[in-house]
């Protein structure tokens, strides 16, 4: 099975507002990489949707590590979409959950792989987080001279 690093970041410029996500991959010595904006969002599914669309990317089952820095989409992931699904989408508090349709699809691209979700500190010396702030930050900025 290939082993695949994607590395996620997501950026809004007020919360909510214009965002933007990214992702680097790393497949061996090949790097790619992807990002996007959308005009009014927020910084939680602009870390969702980074996700979501670096393992779409992957065309067949692999061996991921999941490199984030948001402890929202970590946790979500590892810990919250189980109880969630159980609960029929609601919230320990009986609301409906926060970005439902994006926790949908990411524990769907999930199901695909095999994955480590693994966390950074973000604005550190992870390089390649680092990179996917970066292009999401100019992928939020792009947004709003575009609005």
């Amino acid at each position: 099975m290939k082993k695949v690093k994607v590395i996620t970041d997501g950026a809004c410029l007020g919360n909510p507002g214009p965002g933007g996500w990214a992702v680097v991959l790393r497949y061996g010595p090949h790097t790619k990489e992807i990002y996007g904006c959308e005009a009014h969002t927020t910084n939680n599914r602009m870390e969702l949707t980074a996700a979501i669309q670096g393992l779409r990317l992957l065309r067949e089952r692999c061996d991921v590590e999941v490199i984030t820095d948001s402890e929202y989409l970590r946790n979500g992931i590892m810990s919250w979409v189980a109880g969630w699904k159980k609960k029929g989408w609601l919230t320990a508090a009986k609301k409906p959950v926060v970005n439902r349709d994006l926790w949908e699809e990411l524990d769907e691209q999930a199901g695909r792989h095999d994955i480590q979700w693994l966390w950074t500190k973000g604005h550190a010396s992870h390089a390649d987080n680092n990179r996917a702030d970066e292009l999401a930050s100019l992928a939020a900025k792009t947004q709003t001279s575009q609005a």
